[in-house]
């Protein structure tokens, strides 16, 4: 009996006790691999995803933006008295009009000109301003005749503007100083050579307050009784400044430097704060008359930005789809 048991042990082997988990212990070894690969391919199709889109979200950017003319320069710009929707920008070749807010442009007059500044006085008539240019216009802008002033050491007038009580002109020739005439710009006499041989933007405001961006001096400085004086009411390096046209005390002023932009006093120059940062640079300013809560703002990397709120908040400017 002990003999047969033990060849009924040895002709029947011991069966496993759990089957099933041995079972699934190989499956799981054989589906990490699986998984492993499955993991990549899922990582490297995400990926390209990204790219993809990061390349077409570029692309789309770019098209979307409105690009201003290829110049070398942007240095003024203005917007016309009734329609917020017209621009004129001056550039080291010339103006350059846009007709729907900056979407698009066509060169216009004064072609291979500096027209670094632009000033309207009253009625249609319109100035002109920058290297060997001083030009007046009677009709908007669509002619022009050359002005050659008594009294100016050079017509290499680097800023430019009026008084908008009186039309009196003011001119800041480069390497000079300031300028003034009193008699339609017939002549000017000299004001100040402290100040003026280094400024780029020139503004006056109602009450006679005088603005300039002075680069020389790396500073917006201001002055109350007709130049003899002048504060700083900004420290930094200024390229243009710009004062809302229903209310002085309200100023854009663009930024050079490492934290280039706009920059924002509703003060009067007291203080100042960002709104818009421009990383390649800020150039001109421009507000509508018609409508003093629209400005715009060039910005160097050859695109324009435009404000409904009085400068309180921007968008850039982009061509139309459709």
């Amino acid at each position: 009996m002990a003999k047969a048991a033990v060849e009924q042990k040895r002709n029947h082997p011991k069966t496993p006790q759990h089957p099933q988990q041995r079972k699934k212990k190989t499956q799981a070894r054989l589906a990490r691999p699986l998984l492993f690969v499955a993991a990549i391919g899922l990582v490297a199709l995400v990926t390209i995803g990204l790219v993809l889109m990061r390349g077409l979200g570029e692309d789309a950017t770019r098209a979307a933006a409105a690009p201003l003319p290829d110049t070398s320069d942007y240095h003024s710009l203005l917007v016309a008295p009734n329609a917020p929707d017209e621009l004129v920008l001056g550039t080291h070749q010339g103006l350059f009009r846009s007709t729907d807010g900056g979407q698009t442009w066509t060169q216009a007059e004064l072609t291979n000109q500096d027209a670094m500044n632009l000033a309207r006085a009253s009625g249609k008539t319109v100035w002109a301003a920058g290297h060997n240019l001083l030009a007046r216009s009677s009709d908007g802008g669509s002619t022009w005749q050359d002005v050659q002033p008594a009294g100016l050491p050079s017509l290499d007038v680097h800023g430019f503007a009026l008084d908008p009580d009186s039309n009196r002109l003011w001119a800041a020739v480069a390497g000079q100083g300031l300028y003034r005439s009193d008699n339609g710009g017939a002549s000017f006499s000299l004001v100040t050579k402290k100040v003026g041989a280094g400024v780029m933007g020139l503004a006056v405001l109602p009450g006679g307050r005088m603005l300039a961006a002075d680069m020389q001096q790396q500073a917006l400085l201001a002055s109350e009784d007709g130049g003899k004086t002048w504060s700083t009411p900004l420290d930094r390096p200024v390229m243009t400044v710009a004062a809302a046209p229903d209310d002085p005390k309200l100023m854009l002023a663009s930024i050079l430097g490492d934290d280039a932009g706009i920059v924002r006093s509703a003060d009067g120059g007291q203080s100042w704060h960002p709104v818009l940062a421009l990383p390649e640079g800020a150039g001109p300013i421009g507000w509508s008359e018609s409508e003093p809560t629209t400005a715009y703002v060039v910005s160097l990397d050859r695109t324009l930005f435009r404000s409904t709120d009085a400068g309180a908040s921007w968008r850039q400017v982009t061509e139309e789809v459709g």
